[in-house]
């Protein structure tokens, strides 16, 4: 257990590093001046944004399998939640990568989004518990915060970041993927190619 505080902490600061990373990607594809650079930065290197996105998510993965089935925290019904989309998200963005199918964005965007969405959820009740709508009705209170990492950071604050960041690389997949398609060899629009 002495490990624990470390880890923690360290689990803490990645979160903030990747929040911060997944929210510069996310303000810079909603920036045309950016969006370009970025799209056609990714062309025929669309492996790399995918292994930063199994990267996360299996790391937030075996994370909070170390929290439950090591240190021994017993998680809430939106944790539970957040790791029926977690889990399989990893999963399938690692065979991704390993198959370099930037495709998986189509599943990987919406998947994250929900993430998010319960993880925002979560968070919001952990600060304001009288918002919660009842969906922690056994076990764990969702409204407890069993870390607090530099004081704000708790457990979905975590998984929340690593959705953020996933959300982003899978949007930025997304835009490489619709600018391949809609730019012909020259760089202007390619009409038939769209078509295809």
């Amino acid at each position: 257990m002495r490990l624990y505080p470390l880890v923690v902490q360290t689990l803490g600061f990645l979160a903030t590093v990747v929040f911060l990373g997944g929210l510069a990607l996310m303000v810079s594809l909603a920036l045309p001046s950016t969006r370009r650079g970025l799209t056609d930065a990714v062309a025929g290197s669309e492996r790399h944004p995918l292994g930063w996105a199994a990267v996360m998510s299996f790391t937030a993965m075996t994370a909070s399998l170390y929290l439950s089935e090591i240190v021994g925290l017993i998680p809430c019904s939106l944790c539970w939640y957040q790791r029926f989309v977690m889990y399989p998200l990893a999963l399938g963005l690692i065979g991704a990568t390993a198959a370099n199918r930037p495709g998986v964005w189509r599943i990987g965007l919406p998947a994250s989004l929900i993430g998010l969405g319960i993880s925002i959820y979560h968070v919001t009740i952990q600060w304001q518990p009288t918002l919660d709508v009842g969906a922690c009705t056994s076990g764990a209170p969702c409204t407890g915060r069993y870390v607090a990492v530099f004081g704000f950071i708790s457990i979905p604050t975590m998984a929340g970041a690593v959705f953020t960041a996933v959300a982003a690389l899978m949007l930025l997949l997304w835009m490489a993927e619709r600018s391949a398609r809609l730019d012909g060899p020259t760089g202007e629009t390619n009409e038939s190619a769209a078509a295809a």
